[in-house]
């Protein structure tokens, strides 16, 4: 049984930095693409950054290029995306994904992500 498990949120002044982390557990994820999303209040589910398992390449959305990374430890089955000069408009409840490599156009579409986390909440007070 796949499960991932979200880590490293919280409540942060705006300007400050978060680490999550997503570590995961019942499979190996050779040639899949390591995603998070998040979903703010009264507002869709939004893709932020997905990163290849395999070479380590990595994609972000427009709204948090420059101030977001995302990174993967393979030996430890752990992704992370690491937050800085967070904004109000950050808060929101992020979620890690994983899915096959749908190659780089559909990395941003919820649909090719088999397995997701439970989130952990992201509230950054102005």
């Amino acid at each position: 049984q796949v499960q991932l498990v979200e880590s490293g949120g919280g409540l942060v002044q705006a300007g400050g930095s978060l680490r999550l982390s997503c570590a995961a557990s019942g499979r190996t994820f050779s040639m899949y693409a390591m995603g998070w999303f998040r979903r703010a209040p009264g507002k869709e589910r939004e893709w932020v950054a997905a990163v290849g398992w395999n070479g380590g390449s990595t994609y972000y959305a427009d709204s948090v290029k420059g101030r977001f990374t995302i990174s993967r430890d393979t030996a430890k089955n752990t992704w992370y995306l690491q937050m800085n000069s967070l904004k109000p408009e950050d808060t929101a409840v992020y979620y890690c994904a994983a899915g096959r490599w749908p190659g780089r156009d559909r990395l941003s579409k919820g649909d090719i992500y088999d397995y997701w986390g439970q989130g952990t909440q992201v509230t950054v007070s102005s």
